[in-house]
């Protein structure tokens, strides 16, 4: 998984519609943080894995659109349009990620969204 930060951090998001959580994980430094800016951090492996996986158990299906992406040295500003297919209907999520990366691994990943625009579209009938 080393390379560019840019190119890593592509075939992490890429991985999200086909990947499975170790494939995922592998991504995340042992120490990595997954931040969904609503909710509290996921900090390392262990927390991060519940994480994932409580996610794919309400999302049945998962794309994520990158439409924009900046590197500045080892941190990685993606926007995003993510898609998800879940039991209560197809949400279309703008999002911006932000990647700080070490040694071609994830050591910390912030995702900012608007949780009020989620529960809406995921809670549609």
């Amino acid at each position: 998984m080393r390379g560019e930060p840019a190119d890593t951090v592509r075939r992490f998001i890429a991985a999200w519609s086909q990947g499975t959580v170790d494939e995922l994980l592998a991504y995340f430094a042992p120490d990595g943080v997954y931040h969904n800016i609503p909710m509290e951090p996921w900090v390392g492996h262990e927390a991060i894995r519940g994480g994932i996986e409580a996610f794919f158990q309400i999302a049945m299906d998962v794309d994520f659109e990158i439409t924009n992406i900046a590197v500045a040295g080892s941190v990685v500003f993606t926007e995003r349009l993510d898609r998800f297919e879940m039991e209560a209907g197809h949400v279309d999520m703008p999002v911006v990620g932000v990647f700080e990366m070490a040694d071609g691994k994830i050591a910390a990943w912030r995702d900012y969204f608007d949780m009020a625009m989620f529960a809406g579209q995921s809670n549609a009938s």
